[in-house]
């Protein structure tokens, strides 16, 4: 149909249509019924960085090219002429340490619990849930730079009682690894 045209899919999402539509056997009402259900549960990359409480200036996610149930990944441009740059450090400045974590937490804890939560309870209660930051341990093998674009990466260590932990990394667009992290996070009902 014109909508498999328009919208972009994952590699995942992709295949996994490919094997309801061979489950259904060209039975259209056995499609409908299914695609309601994964639609409630499901979000794309767009409609996760719609529900993404931080906004700008305190927003490091631009995009999300991947996520499923276990990893995500997201990129971001680090703005040149971000106002934290004129005092870290004046005339050689670099990103800070702690919002690197801040855009591997909202990539690894937040992005990802918005989508694990909408697959278990539906986009509605995604809506419902305030996203905290718990804990974080981190490592730096790099910096990065005013206009740096960096890829992060995470891959989920658990998420239960909407508790979410997840093991990040961070590289710049040559590849280089910049960061490391493993991120906690905790979903809080009706505090959104």
């Amino acid at each position: 149909s014109a909508w498999r045209r328009t919208v972009p899919q994952l590699p995942a999402a992709g295949r996994y249509a490919s094997l309801v539509a061979a489950a259904a056997c060209g039975d259209g009402t056995r499609l409908i019924a299914h695609a309601y259900v994964r639609y409630l549960g499901d979000l794309s990359g767009g409609q996760i960085l719609e529900l993404l409480p931080q906004q700008e200036p305190f927003r490091f996610v631009d995009e999300i090219l991947e996520v499923d149930d276990d990893h995500i990944v997201a990129r971001y441009t680090f703005r040149p002429d971000a106002d934290f740059y004129r005092g870290h450090f004046p005339g050689n400045p670099i990103t800070p340490g702690v919002l690197m974590i801040e855009a591997m937490a909202q990539t690894g804890v937040v992005a990802l619990g918005i989508y694990l939560v909408a697959r278990q309870r539906g986009v509605d209660e995604v809506r419902r849930v305030l996203t905290v930051f718990t804990d974080v341990t981190a490592e730096f093998a790099g910096v990065v730079r005013p206009g740096d674009t960096v890829t992060i990466s995470a891959r989920k260590v658990f998420f239960r009682r909407m508790k979410l932990r997840a093991e990040v990394e961070m590289r710049k667009g040559d590849g280089s690894l910049v960061a490391t992290a493993t991120v906690a996070g905790m979903g809080i009902e009706g505090a959104a």
